[in-house]
C-alpha cells in the first residue's frame, strides 16, 4: 500500500464518522504548495465556506504558500467566512493527513477565530 492510499482509506474512515454525526465539516487538503480549506454543509453537498492560499486576498497576506502561517490566514479566513454564513460547529475533516504542523495550525486558527469543534 503506498502513502496516497493509505491517506485516502483513513480519510474515508473519518468521513464515514463525520457523516453519522449530521453536522458541518472543516475539509482540508494539503499540497507540496498549498493548502486548502472549506466548510460543507451537512447534507455533503453544499460548500458554506471555502478559503485557500491560491485567493488573492490571502495571497496578498502571505509570502509564501507553503508554510505554518499561511495555513493560519486560511484558517482565519475560512472561520470568519463560515460565522458569516451562520455556522460555528464544524467536524475536522483532515482528510488522512496527519495532525501536525500546517493542518493543526490551520485547525487552531479556525478555532481561535470561533469555529467549534
Amino acid at each position: 500500500m503506498d502513502k496516497k492510499s493509505a491517506r485516502l482509506r483513513r480519510a474515508k474512515k473519518t468521513r464515514a464518522r463525520i457523516a453519522e454525526q449530521k453536522v458541518a465539516r472543516l475539509c482540508i487538503h494539503r499540497s507540496t504548495q498549498h493548502i486548502y480549506a472549506q466548510v460543507i454543509a451537512a447534507d455533503g453537498h453544499t460548500v458554506v465556506a471555502s478559503s485557500s492560499t491560491v485567493q488573492a486576498d490571502v495571497k496578498s497576506e502571505i509570502s509564501n504558500g507553503s508554510n505554518k502561517s499561511a495555513a493560519a490566514v486560511v484558517g482565519q479566513k475560512v472561520a470568519e467566512k463560515a460565522k458569516a454564513a451562520g455556522v460555528t460547529k464544524v467536524a475536522f475533516d483532515r482528510s488522512g493527513f496527519k495532525y501536525h504542523g500546517r493542518v493543526q495550525q490551520l485547525a487552531e486558527s479556525a478555532r481561535e477565530n470561533g469555529l467549534e469543534f
